[in-house]
């Protein structure tokens, strides 16, 4: 069947990035699966053009407060299911659809924030933990597994700009990169580690002090592999030079 290209991104709301050529985007790079995460919408918010595109359909997981959090896939294959994690503390937020795509699943998961001094960390770590037990579970079943999404984690010091500076910071606490440790530990994959050591590459920057315009980011979303899979990933890459949102999207190609 040849290679399929996954694409995740944190669109940082589906609305406002239509109205910044998510649609031209989908249309011009058009993968095989779209992973979303920041939807902060409901379908019934929304139009055909997003909820129907053409040559996509569209599967839904929003919170059960609007403009708030949610994922989304847009996907050229029907799925043979897609489901939520199964946790109604997170499952309440829409932050994770389980895709079944037959020879491989995709869990597209929007990790939560840990918030300024940690006031969401326990939360976050218990969704971490949550989300790899799944992973393992499914990868006991003899399954390939991709866990893509805004993990909101800068793992290692490469992973930012300012490492020193953001010890304290959410997204860089020793207890996130502990669980990124632990996560890697058990041999899952950072997918564009295995093709690029060098610094210097981010998937997000703050709207803050022209940061982007500066390349001052944060390399916080990933494509993660189950190492029985990592033999079948062709390619990794972030394309940093999509706009329209915060981060930019991540993508994985596959040999099917």
């Amino acid at each position: 069947m040849g290679g399929r290209v996954i694409v995740s991104w944190n669109v940082n709301g589906i609305r406002a990035a239509t109205k910044k050529g998510f649609i031209e985007f989908l249309a011009k790079m058009s993968p095989d699966l779209l992973c979303v995460q920041e939807t902060k919408a409901w379908p019934d918010q929304l139009g055909p053009e997003i909820l129907e595109p053409a040559g996509y359909r569209t599967y839904w997981a929003c919170a059960e407060k609007k403009g708030y959090s949610g994922t989304a896939i847009f996907t050229r294959h029907e799925p043979r299911s897609v489901t939520p994690l199964g946790v109604e503390e997170f499952d309440a937020e829409g932050r994770v659809q389980v895709v079944d795509m037959g020879d491989f699943l995709v869990l597209n998961c929007y990790f939560p924030n840990s918030q300024e001094a940690g006031a969401r960390l326990d939360y976050k770590l218990r969704f971490c933990d949550a989300v790899m037990d799944r992973c393992e579970k499914l990868r006991t079943d003899g399954r390939n597994v991709v866990l893509c999404g805004d993990y909101n984690i800068a793992h290692k010091p490469i992973d930012l700009k300012n490492p020193k500076r953001n010890e304290k910071n959410p997204g860089y606490l020793p207890e996130e990169r502990a669980w990124m440790d632990k996560f890697t530990g058990a041999g899952w994959l950072d997918t564009f580690r295995m093709f690029n050591q060098e610094p210097g590459h981010f998937s997000w920057w703050s709207y803050r002090f022209q940061s982007r315009d500066r390349d001052v980011g944060w390399r916080i979303d990933y494509n993660s592999v189950s190492p029985e899979f990592a033999d079948k990933v062709l390619r990794a890459e972030i394309w940093k030079d999509v706009l329209g949102s915060d981060h930019c999207p991540v993508m994985i190609e596959v040999d099917i």
